[in-house]
């Protein structure tokens, strides 16, 4: 009599049916187990399996089981039946493809790399409230990329201090001033009292600039906390929200999509704590992955890396969340993405930021192109002339990489960018 039926799991000559949801998982088998014995329980555990066979099934379960289908030695898809998961519940397919199976003795490492989802499921979710386009024609900013920095250091700045340096960011040109991280409501700067500094130092600087302003300012914290900052901002006449999407988790997410999406208020998604889940390239849960999460439950941009500033990341991964993000259909990539079809949900902007300056700047848009967000935050406050030359110098940046000019010919016309370039050159900070 059979023990376990892990087996019943791998089918190497199944073709997943159209509304089947894939997963592509990098494993590697323990000692003394094959890599189909692995793969089997990846599918099993995942969806109606358990450790050993059961007396009795009803004839339906058979229908529902996930397969196992496309097993190389460290790399395997898994098709999962569409009646598994819930409609628009991205928590309950998390628990599935991303639960128990990281846990398994019969698994020494797992990565879950990326999933396709059918239209029939992608259709329950909204996506971003506006797409890049969309958010383009409300800043009237229809060719270069956006711009921001955060007031550094990240933390330590009064509320009047940090509005002082977002009103110095905003007159060198840039867009967004943005808080970071960990700069929620403490002692030496409360939430309100930033917010109403911000706005206050934001007309100030649309009406001697012309320009349109806005802020990404963080409300991260318990959930009906986060609606009563969300609230403040709504009243002050902002029209974006920051959260830390990975700390607040999927739930508190969904349910912030909603309210701020009543509110009119876009959602700019910091990634922090994610590299707890994807740095390890043998095990855990990619950033691709965690950007097709967030768009489809609808944040508007996503930190996705550099590849040429100070957070790990290669060009190759950066390039693939871009792709998830933005386009109509993410083409798919060997051993990293599958191939997805968008339907009706919106482009997310990629934002890239951490260890930037004016001299990484044709870098940056070699890589990502112009519809990106791009933060430079210690590569403006830390410019020789101070924050605004250090705006104007990456602005001046931006154009020459735009008009196909170097840098050193721009900066005999440009002393910001000549400072700039004296101090940091091309300098790739570790």
């Amino acid at each position: 009599m059979s023990i376990d039926w892990y087996n019943e799991f791998v089918d190497v000559d199944y073709t997943p049916a159209r509304d089947d949801l894939v997963a592509l998982y990098y494993f590697e088998s323990p000692e003394g187990m094959t890599k189909e014995e692995s793969a089997g329980r990846i599918a099993s555990e995942s969806s109606t399996g358990t450790w050993t066979t059961l007396t009795s099934l009803p004839p339906r379960m058979e229908a529902l089981k996930a397969k196992a289908f496309d097993i190389t030695e460290t790399y395997v898809k898994v098709a999962y039946p569409r009646d598994l998961w819930e409609d628009g519940n991205f928590c309950q397919l998390k628990s599935g493809i991303a639960g128990n199976i990281f846990g398994m003795k019969g698994i020494k490492n797992l990565r879950l790399l990326d999933c396709r989802f059918p239209q029939d499921y992608i259709k329950y979710f909204k996506g971003p409230i506006l797409g890049i386009e969309g958010l383009r024609k409300i800043w009237k900013v229809h060719k270069r990329p956006l711009t921001g920095a955060v007031p550094k250091p990240k933390i330590g700045f009064s509320a009047h201090e940090h509005a002082e340096i977002g009103y110095e960011t905003w007159m060198g040109g840039f867009d967004f001033v943005k808080d970071d991280e960990n700069l929620t409501s403490v002692k030496f700067n409360r939430f309100e009292e930033r917010v109403n500094l911000l706005a206050k130092y934001r007309d100030k600087a649309e009406n001697e600039t012309g320009d349109r302003k806005g802020a990404f300012i963080n409300i991260t914290a318990e959930t009906e906390e986060m609606k009563r900052r969300a609230d403040l901002l709504h009243q002050a006449g902002f029209d974006y929200a920051m959260m830390d999407v990975v700390i607040v988790g999927t739930a508190a997410l969904m349910t912030m999509r909603e309210y701020l999406g009543d509110l009119g208020i876009a959602i700019h998604a910091h990634r922090a704590m994610h590299a707890a889940l994807d740095r390890n390239p043998r095990h855990g849960i990619t950033m691709q992955f965690i950007a097709k999460e967030m768009r489809l439950i609808g944040v508007n941009q996503l930190h996705s890396g550099t590849a040429v500033g100070k957070l790990v990341g290669s060009r190759e991964e950066v390039t693939s969340i871009a792709d998830v993000l933005r386009e109509k259909e993410t083409p798919a990539r060997e051993h990293m993405l599958l191939g997805q079809d968008w339907g009706s949900i919106r482009s997310a902007f990629p934002v890239s930021s951490g260890g930037l300056h004016p001299g990484l700047v044709p870098d940056v848009i070699d890589i990502y192109g112009l519809d990106m967000i791009l933060l430079i935050s210690g590569g403006i406050h830390g410019h020789p002339q101070g924050t605004r030359a250090g705006a104007r110098a990456s602005m001046q940046a931006i154009e020459a990489t735009m008009d196909g000019e170097s840098l050193e010919e721009k900066a005999k016309t440009s002393p910001e960018l000549r400072s700039a370039l004296d101090k940091w050159g091309r300098r790739r900070p570790k």
